[in-house]
């Protein structure tokens, strides 16, 4: 891979990625300690 252009394209695959996957972990631990506080569904 000495193409710099195929390194951006790889990191920026990374970076939105792994980002789709914290949001996704941050959606779903803040659904559980919200149901643990008040003890009911979360808003939409």
């Amino acid at each position: 891979m000495d193409n710099e252009i195929t390194k951006r394209l790889v990191w920026s695959g990374l970076l939105a990625a792994f980002g789709a996957l914290a949001s996704i972990a941050a959606t779903r631990v803040a659904g559980i300690v919200y149901r643990r506080i008040f003890d009911e569904d979360p808003p939409d």
